[in-house]
C-alpha cells in the first residue's frame, strides 16, 4: 500500500528526490520510525538531514546493501517489496509508460491505481463498503 508518492524530473538524483519525499513525511506518519532504502540513498548529508527533520519522533534510514562478494543475482531483503509494487503498477495502461505531461498527473494516476488494487483486495476478502 502506497502512503505517499512524489514524481519528479529524471535529472534529479535519487538522494535529492528522497528529500522531496521526506519533506512531505515531516508532518505525516508520525509512527514511522524506520525507512529501508537501497545504496543510491547512502550518504552522510541525507542521514543528517533526515535525523533533524523531525525533532520528536526521529526517522532512521537503513540502507539495504548487496554483498560485495555476490557474483550472481540474489534477492535482497525488503527490496523486493518495492519492485513488486512497481510490477503491480506497471499493469495499468496509463502507468506502463510515461504518458503524463505534469508530475501531478502521474502522482494522481499512481494513487488511483493503488486505490483500485486495494479495493479489489478488500472485496476479495469480503469487506463491503
Amino acid at each position: 500500500m502506497i502512503w505517499l508518492v512524489v514524481v519528479h524530473a529524471a535529472n534529479v538524483q535519487d538522494r535529492d528526490g528522497a528529500r522531496l519525499v521526506f519533506e512531505k513525511l515531516k508532518n505525516y506518519c508520525f509512527r514511522l520510525v524506520l525507512i529501508w532504502a537501497d545504496g543510491a540513498y547512502e550518504g552522510q548529508p541525507l542521514f543528517e538531514w533526515l535525523y533533524y527533520l523531525r525533532q520528536r519522533s526521529r526517522i532512521i534510514l537503513e540502507i539495504v546493501k548487496r554483498s560485495d562478494s555476490a557474483k550472481k543475482f540474489k534477492v535482497l531483503p525488503k527490496r523486493w517489496i518495492v519492485e513488486r509494487t512497481f510490477g503491480w503498477l506497471g499493469r495499468f495502461r496509463r502507468l506502463s509508460k510515461d504518458y503524463e505531461y505534469l508530475p501531478v498527473s502521474s502522482e494522481a494516476f499512481i494513487k488511483i491505481a493503488m486505490i483500485h488494487l486495494m479495493s479489489r483486495r478488500l472485496a476479495a476478502h469480503g469487506v463491503t463498503f
